[in-house]
């Protein structure tokens, strides 16, 4: 599909200037991903069984080998089973799990060398395919899983070689901050997931929204479908449901990564994308801007009056769109001007930009609306 669909660029989301200021600095506190967390209580309650005394801290490896010591919040324990708890630090980043009690469970089995990983109360399960996870297996990803494993190896060496172990992750609150996070979409029911690449929740990345994209693409995809809706928010998405009544699984939020998403929708061999939003970042799209809420992305109002002119306005109503103070004003100027065509035309310029993005290879459409959900603008090349 050409170097250019293959190297896609991630474009940092611009912040409130402070929270920039501290990233540029270096300031923002890292934190540690669920399946970081989850390890921990694992192993700290291993030690507790095997050592038989409490344990208020422990050290964990890290998939690139580095090493964080965490607390332990709570450990209990008797000669056959402990259960311990971390709640989860996710430092300067604004994770829904930040603070949520991550929980391991660990047991003695009669299971001679085997180790299994379960996921109790709080930890969702998968009901679709697509997302590199078996359906009816607990919504734990494999780098956690390996974490786990690797750590019950390292400590359980001797105890291992007459017994097994059964951990149990469980997070009390999951299923209320799953509610908060793709899951349902996705097919995770239950409760959220046991996630983590590299250990590390790294404040305001675009990492783990983009990683969200591809997997939503992903599940799409598994479940036969060729056809997608990327939508800027959850407000336009619910506006996208009532008025396309696609599957879930076809709402894809985007956010600020328009060029992104569609680029990911070639590569994961869709047919076709539908483009749901409201005006302002629509009218950035159809300007080119890949990315749009990058510094210096904002709403331009000669681009916007340039789009009137095309419409036939007069001089004055272009001069009006001009000295417009946001991109809704400019839609209630042109509404309570009559100004036909306007917002077609805009839904158009999205579609030439993106069929522009992805070379032709996958089917546009564009639809605007407006903040009650009505549709203001579509376009779509039959």
């Amino acid at each position: 599909m050409g170097d250019d669909l293959e190297k896609l660029a991630e474009a940092e989301q611009e912040l409130p200037r402070e929270i920039e200021e501290r990233r540029r600095k270096g300031l923002l506190r890292t934190g540690y991903t669920t399946g970081t967390c989850a390890t921990a209580a694992t192993k700290a309650a291993l030690l507790a069984m095997i050592n038989k005394n409490p344990v208020n801290e422990v050290i964990v490896t890290l998939p690139k080998g580095n090493s964080v010591t965490l607390k332990i919040e709570r450990c209990k324990f008797d000669t056959n089973q402990a259960e311990c708890i971390v709640v989860k630090d996710a430092g300067d980043d604004p994770d829904v799990t930040h603070g949520a009690e991550i929980v391991s469970v660990v047991t003695w089995t009669e299971n001679v060398g085997a180790i299994e990983i379960e996921g109790g109360k709080g930890v969702g399960r998968v009901t679709k395919p697509g997302i590199g996870l078996a359906v009816g297996k607990p919504a734990i990803n494999p780098t956690p899983i390996n974490m786990i494993t690797n750590t019950v190896k390292e400590v359980a060496k001797e105890q291992l070689k007459n017994k097994g172990v059964r951990v149990v992750i469980s997070v009390p609150m999951g299923e209320e901050l799953a509610k908060l996070t793709d899951n349902p979409r996705l097919g995770i029911v239950g409760g959220v997931s046991i996630l983590g690449t590299s250990g590390i929740v790294i404040p305001y990345s675009t990492a783990s929204f983009t990683a969200s994209i591809r997997q939503s693409l992903d599940v799409a995809k598994a479940m036969g479908e060729s056809s997608v809706v990327l939508t800027t928010g959850g407000r336009s998405e619910d506006f996208a449901k009532e008025l396309l009544k696609m599957p879930e699984h076809c709402y894809v939020q985007m956010g600020d990564f328009a060029a992104y998403s569609v680029k990911q929708a070639v590569l994961k061999g869709m047919k076709k994308v539908i483009i749901a939003g409201f005006i302002g970042k629509l009218s950035k799209m159809a300007m080119g801007v890949k990315q749009t809420h990058v510094r210096g992305s904002h709403v331009d109002m000669e681009f916007m009056a340039s789009v009137a002119k095309e419409c036939g306005a007069d001089d004055k109503l272009i001069e009006e769109i001009k000295n417009a103070n946001t991109a809704r004003h400019v839609s209630e100027i042109v509404m309570s001007n009559k100004l036909e065509g306007y917002f077609d035309l805009m839904c158009r310029k999205v579609h030439t930009m993106m069929v522009e993005h992805t070379k032709g290879q996958i089917e546009v459409e564009c639809v605007m609306f407006d903040f009650d959900g009505n549709v203001l603008g579509r376009f779509h090349k039959s």
